[in-house]
């Protein structure tokens, strides 16, 4: 890697507010999201701090929405866009829009491009990507408003969750359902509050375990991690929702943590890696990501969901299973920077001889 390398850190505006706000029903867009509350600190911080120790020149660049700040971004003089966007005007069906526009203008940037962005949110079309490939996932169905998309046989108890929302938007402990009625009031509730179809699915009992992986032509993954949510309360569906991932003060998220994976045999470890490997490649996911998956009492292994340029934070899934594999922080963010680099290079070099 060059000695020093001028990196812009680049993020969005949503998620800074202390509360969180919603917008007005009748304003609402599809994608738009919730605000989360404040963190103690952002993970944007943290990488630039790594970046510093690392001895770049690192920056800060904000997309608030407008046009202007686009305009700013095509001048941004910089060599490498750590790419911490999330959505667009608050928007999060536009992250892809962002890394595309970057690919226009022909500047680098880590993580996914605009193809992994689009797999990894449209959970649907992922899904029927993993089936075509005999990645195990949940039998599921699609619901838009007064259409059923895509249809298996499904039975009781179902999860219904938005087909296109990440970190757990959309899920609780009301996501879980037994019944006609409560399926119905469900599918009604995402319709209505995020405006997206309902991806309605059948429910894994099992494990919560995460893979995940860095790299591009020779992706290692990394430790297995496992979100342990055996101390839920009796009766509550075990689910990584927003109670457990985000409600600081509630009994789910006091009841839960992750660690990395101790107990699994050699042979269910080579499935469950096997098994986010193949998903991270068939979703074109690049740089990094985090694969979501199942594991039953019997063995079987379920993709859940795909998660490209995963949280970053030193208290996040990713660095606990980089910090096992033996790497720092900044190690884990040097790599990733070579990653986009290499990555680049190779792009670049074969664009010339084509």
């Amino acid at each position: 890697m060059d000695s020093k390398l001028k990196i812009t850190v680049l993020y969005e505006s949503w998620g800074d507010e202390e509360e969180e706000v919603a917008p007005e029903p009748e304003k609402k867009k599809r994608g738009v999201k919730k605000r989360r509350k404040k963190r103690e600190k952002h993970d944007r911080e943290e990488i630039f701090e790594a970046l510093e120790k690392l001895g770049h020149e690192p920056s800060y660049m904000m997309l608030d929405g407008e046009d202007k700040s686009l305009l700013a971004l095509a001048r941004q003089e910089t060599d490498l866009f750590f790419n911490l966007v999330e959505s667009y005007a608050g928007d999060d069906t536009m992250e892809m829009h962002v890394a595309a526009f970057l690919d226009l203008l022909g500047r680098p940037y880590t993580g996914a491009g605009p193809q992994g962005l689009y797999l990894a949110q449209d959970k649907s079309l992922a899904k029927k990507l993993f089936q075509f490939y005999n990645i195990r996932t949940p039998y599921f169905a699609t619901c838009y408003q007064g259409k059923l998309d895509h249809s298996q046989e499904i039975s009781f108890p179902l999860i219904v969750k938005p087909e296109s929302e990440d970190g757990s938007l959309g899920i609780d402990q009301g996501s879980v359902v037994g019944s006609v009625k409560e399926l119905m009031e469900r599918i009604h509730y995402v319709q209505e509050e995020f405006k997206s179809p309902a991806l309605i699915e059948e429910y894994i009992e099992g494990r919560e375990i995460y893979a995940g992986i860095l790299g591009n032509q020779n992706p290692e993954v990394l430790p297995l991690v496992e979100l342990d949510l055996s101390k839920l309360p009796e009766g509550m569906p075990k689910v990584a929702g927003m109670e457990v991932k985000w409600e600081k003060d509630s009994e789910a998220y006091k009841l839960t943590k992750s660690a990395p994976v101790e107990d699994l045999d050699e042979e269910t470890q080579e499935l469950l890696s096997t098994t986010a490997l193949t998903t991270y490649r068939i979703l074109k996911l690049r740089d990094y990501g985090r694969i979501d998956m199942r594991l039953t009492d019997k063995g079987k292994v379920y993709v859940i969901e795909a998660n490209p340029n995963p949280w970053l934070s030193s208290n996040s899934e990713f660095f606990m299973a980089a910090k096992k594999s033996g790497r720092s922080y900044a190690d884990m963010i040097a790599e990733i920077i070579e990653c986009a680099r290499t990555d680049r290079r190779k792009r670049d070099k074969l664009h010339m001889n084509s």
